[in-house]
């Protein structure tokens, strides 16, 4: 069961086996074949390597902000809370993920939501808080698993669809989906900017910068250099002592901040060279899937496949994203009760989709006002999902992103004053409702995102 969890957790040999498949359903000769599920499996290593850095990068800045501006509480962190889950539920979250995967190929060839989910990390995460939740429930052995499956299946399905006319909108094609559960906090960033960014918004990559500062315009450099002064800032309110004893083990505190930033902008470099090689492999290799097994089916991507269309729109999301983290745990303070710290590594990945959908329908205020409120919706969503995650909502951390927070909340309140059964009355309806067929007229949020 471990070796299924394994195989199925990791991306690159999930969707380099989704490029073998294809190919072969093609019929492409042995080296095309070859050639292209190595390049979509390299791809996604790379891609993996750079999310890495950026995580070692980004882990010590949220301990230095905890200590510099002394406040304690919950986290949100998907990787931490999966972690502590995981030995209670690891053999019923690695069989929801994978019959969750097969009740998604099969909504996607039945329904008109054509969207094959391919990012593995994020399908066990979900498959985790499902279990969790159906255990609490009241559901056991077949029934937790069957219901977990179809919940997991139905979100694969249409978290993708949610957040789809947005990633057209800014892409110009509809080739490729975002497979990455925060689709609820990318589409409202979308809406946002189109509300607020005007009729001709100014998008992020137009910005003009003086002459002498034109070396900005290289989003390698403008994010090493942003991210240095935002270490050092925080270095130097979190102190000397405490980073040369706890963090840096004696290396001098301001060089651990500046290589700390270093870092990061190296992980959003290697991240974007991933993406590139990528989506030159998957794409054309998912045309076997489309043709043969799904027809007009979309390869759900993981979120930094949304990066390169806006470099600028990144880094300022992941501010504007972490500052709405940063109001929002000021409000939590002078309420009371449950204090959810701004998670560095959710603001920053969540919160920089945002900025470049939110700039693709609004520009720069769409980008920072979308973002804004996406910050706000990650760090009071976990507010209300923790009270159904059972004993694991009394931990230090959370699940992070918008589509748990939604998900977990929605069945997790059928459950508790409704009991399982109304779990089960609920998939039945949200399956039937996606395989009536309403046409190929567009959508309400795809028009909102005209």
């Amino acid at each position: 069961m471990q070796t299924l969890i394994d195989i199925l957790s990791v991306p690159a040999i999930v969707v380099a086996l989704i490029s073998l498949v294809g190919l072969l359903l093609q019929k492409k000769g042995t080296a095309d074949v070859v050639k292209g599920t190595t390049k979509t499996f390299i791809g996604f290593l790379v891609l993996s390597a750079g999310a890495g850095v950026l995580q070692t990068a980004l882990i010590p800045f949220g301990t230095l902000f905890e200590k510099a501006f002394n406040v304690s509480g919950v986290v949100p962190n998907n990787e931490a809370i999966v972690g502590l889950a995981l030995s209670e539920y690891g053999t019923t979250t690695a069989l929801i993920m994978f019959f969750g995967m097969i009740v998604n190929i099969i909504l996607a060839r039945f329904t008109k939501y054509k969207y094959i989910f391919l990012t593995g990390h994020h399908t066990l995460y979900m498959a985790c808080m499902l279990a969790i939740i159906m255990a609490v429930a009241g559901f056991d052995s077949v029934g937790l698993i069957a219901a977990g499956s179809v919940a997991l299946g139905i979100i694969m399905t249409l978290s993708p669809a949610i957040v789809q006319p947005f990633v057209r909108k800014l892409t110009g094609n509809d080739q490729v989906a975002l497979g990455h559960f925060s689709a609820v906090g990318y589409a409202v960033s979308g809406l946002v900017g189109k509300a607020v960014g005007g009729k001709n918004p100014t998008s992020t990559e137009k910005i003009h910068f003086p002459k002498g500062l034109g070396f900005l315009r290289d989003s390698t450099v403008s994010i090493a250099l942003t991210m240095a002064v935002m270490y050092v800032i925080v270095a130097l309110f979190a102190g000397q002592p405490f980073i040369e004893t706890e963090l840096s083990d004696g290396t001098n505190f301001i060089v651990y901040a500046l290589t700390q930033a270093g870092n990061f902008a190296a992980g959003v470099f290697v991240i974007l060279a991933g993406v590139r090689l990528i989506l030159a492999e998957i794409v054309p290799a998912f045309k076997g899937i489309s043709t043969k097994l799904v027809p007009n089916a979309k390869p759900a991507l993981d979120v930094p496949i949304i990066y390169t269309y806006a470099p600028n729109a990144v880094l300022i999301g992941f501010f504007s994203s972490f500052v709405g983290g940063i109001v929002s745990m000021v409000v939590m303070t002078f309420t009371g009760g449950i204090i959810i710290l701004p998670g560095v590594v959710p603001h920053f990945f969540t919160g920089a989709a945002a900025g470049v959908l939110g700039n693709a329908t609004g520009g720069v205020k769409g980008a920072v006002v979308g973002s804004f409120v996406n910050g706000v919706i990650i760090s009071f969503l976990p507010v209300f999902l923790m009270p159904v995650l059972g004993d694991l909502g009394f931990a230090s951390t959370t699940f992070s992103d918008t589509d748990f927070g939604v998900s977990g909340i929605f069945f997790g309140t059928l459950a508790n004053y409704f009991g399982s059964i109304a779990i089960v009355i609920g998939l039945v309806i949200i399956v039937a409702l996606m395989l009536v067929p309403f046409g190929k007229k567009a959508s309400s949020t795809e028009n909102e995102a005209k």
